[in-house]
């Protein structure tokens, strides 16, 4: 296999995370996003949407988008699980995964912070405000939905690293860059204490990634 990433994207990060729980060797591409290297003509006949990680099967099948990778390297590689057995405890999770990859995510990434730039004549101190405002107002969600639940545990579902972790993990990252105050949400930052101590979550990182920028 081979993953196609960028060492701060948070989509290929979760993906690595994954990878790397499941023991899964693969081979690494990267694609400079803010080079725009995503959009070369080689790149796009792979994702036509522009957008890493890409997955590229030993049988030259592609994935792409990160959850629906994570639902593949479950099902083909189920040990260690990323989701519950209960299908209730199953919802909890994908739910939780939810809040950073549809509701945080999507809305606040490299290209939406260009668009507002070039499109909206917005400052760079205007797109920081704007993507930390949904940093914070999906975290809020998060933590609120975590921090009293009888289910949460050392992880956001249990004692064991979920899909909900592979996706939280990223986007604690990215809140640093914008400087969200993360002591709004001690639950949040406890499970990322405890992930970034598994060496699965350590070795995912960005900084770790052979293309991180020093």
């Amino acid at each position: 296999m081979k993953l196609i990433g960028y060492f701060r994207s948070s989509a290929a990060f979760r993906v690595r995370i994954a990878l790397e729980l499941k023991g899964l060797k693969v081979e690494h591409s990267f694609r400079h996003l803010r080079k725009g290297e995503q959009r070369a003509p080689d790149y796009v006949a792979i994702n036509p949407q522009k957008l890493v990680p890409a997955l590229i099967l030993d049988s030259g099948e592609i994935l792409t988008q990160s959850m629906a990778i994570l639902e593949y390297l479950e099902e083909t590689h189920p040990e260690p699980p990323l989701l519950p057995k209960d299908p209730i405890g199953r919802a909890r999770v994908r739910s939780l995964a939810l809040i950073p990859t549809a509701d945080i995510h999507p809305i606040q990434n490299l290209r939406v912070m260009a668009y507002l730039r070039e499109k909206y004549e917005q400052s760079e101190e205007g797109t920081f405000e704007w993507s930390r405002h949904w940093i914070e107002t999906g975290f809020d969600a998060y933590e609120a939905s975590i921090a009293t639940d009888r289910r949460t545990g050392a992880y956001s579902h249990g004692d064991q690293p979920t899909m909900a972790d592979l996706c939280l993990v990223p986007q604690v990252f990215n809140a640093a860059r914008f400087k969200v105050d993360m002591k709004r949400y001690p639950t949040i930052q406890r499970i990322f204490d405890t992930c970034m101590q598994h060496p699965a979550f350590a070795a995912a990182q960005p900084s770790r990634q052979p293309d991180a920028e020093t």
